[in-house]
């Protein structure tokens, strides 16, 4: 594939520099620049060698660049947006990493309408509990799932050349429109991390917190793992795709208030062929991933 000249990362954590070190090993990346909200962060990726330089100025980032990947938290993206559309030439290809679509496809287009035939949304399905470019590296994609989810108006040559660059990341390609890629990941994502939040919150704040986290074990430990993600991150995700996270969670209470009348009967029986359906659907799913060169799950 065509090398990238000058590579431009928004926001160098976990994402944006396990991209920038995915693109590094592959030798597809010749000059990488971060920019971001934080200066010691930038710095401390330019030490870590994610990337080559560091700026806080879009003019500067963009000067030459051909490639763009957006990877800040999904409430930061109307204004990063804002920021760089005037330093924005024409050609440059610009992709990012949001876990929404339907809110970062709006900033688009309201802040970079000039650049629509080069602005290809997109979304890794890869990520883990912990944050920041002390945690990137150049495998996180290797394997994994990316959405792209293109505009009308992109030119099929700026889709094939994200496509093209995440597959040199290791990653494999779906395609989806904006509105289906949010209804599913708020199901299989949103809601999950949504869950997780709240039970972990609702025992810390109990009178016994102490004692219940004492004798939690593994399976505590395995339903509230993504707990333990970055709050920021998660609190713009939720919001952002709030609609289709409210109608999965009115789901999920629909299911929960069938459970707790199970409970309420002693229905054994009943209670026992659930447990045996979700238990065949969840190790159906699971087996994908049960290969001896990849027995770990991806996280989102």
């Amino acid at each position: 594939m065509t090398v990238i000249e000058k590579l431009v990362v928004c926001g160098v954590g976990l994402i944006g520099g396990s991209f920038a070190l995915a693109l590094r090993q592959a030798g597809v990346a010749r000059r990488i620049v971060g920019i971001g909200r934080s200066a010691a962060s930038l710095a401390r990726a330019v030490a870590l060698g994610v990337i080559d330089e560091a700026t806080n100025e879009w003019s500067t980032a963009l000067d030459g660049a051909d490639f763009v990947l957006l990877a800040p938290p999904v409430g930061q993206m109307d204004a990063v947006m804002a920021a760089m559309a005037p330093h924005l030439a024409p050609g440059t290809i610009v992709t990012d990493a949001g876990s929404t679509k339907r809110d970062i496809i709006e900033a688009v287009y309201r802040h970079l309408s000039a650049n629509l035939t080069t602005v290809v949304p997109a979304h890794p399905i890869a990520g883990a509990e912990k944050s920041g470019v002390e945690s990137a590296f150049g495998t996180l994609y290797a394997g994994r799932k990316v959405v792209v989810t293109p505009l009308p108006e992109n030119e099929p040559a700026a889709v094939l050349r994200v496509r093209e660059v995440w597959e040199a990341c290791g990653a494999q390609i779906h395609e989806m429109p904006p509105q289906e890629h949010d209804r599913v990941f708020a199901a299989v994502s949103h809601l999950p991390h949504l869950l997780a939040f709240g039970l972990v919150h609702d025992l810390a704040g109990r009178a016994n917190a102490g004692q219940l986290f004492d004798f939690a074990a593994g399976g505590f430990r395995d339903f509230t793992r993504i707990a333990g993600s970055h709050p920021e991150m998660w609190r713009d995700i939720c919001l952002a795709n709030r609609q289709a996270l409210l109608a999965e969670l009115d789901q999920y209470l629909a299911e929960l208030a069938y459970l707790r009348a199970l409970l309420l009967s002693g229905d054994g029986e009943r209670l026992e062929q659930l447990f045996d359906q979700a238990r065949t659907a969840r190790n159906t799913w699971a087996e994908q991933f049960s290969g001896p060169h990849d027995p770990a799950f991806p996280s989102e």
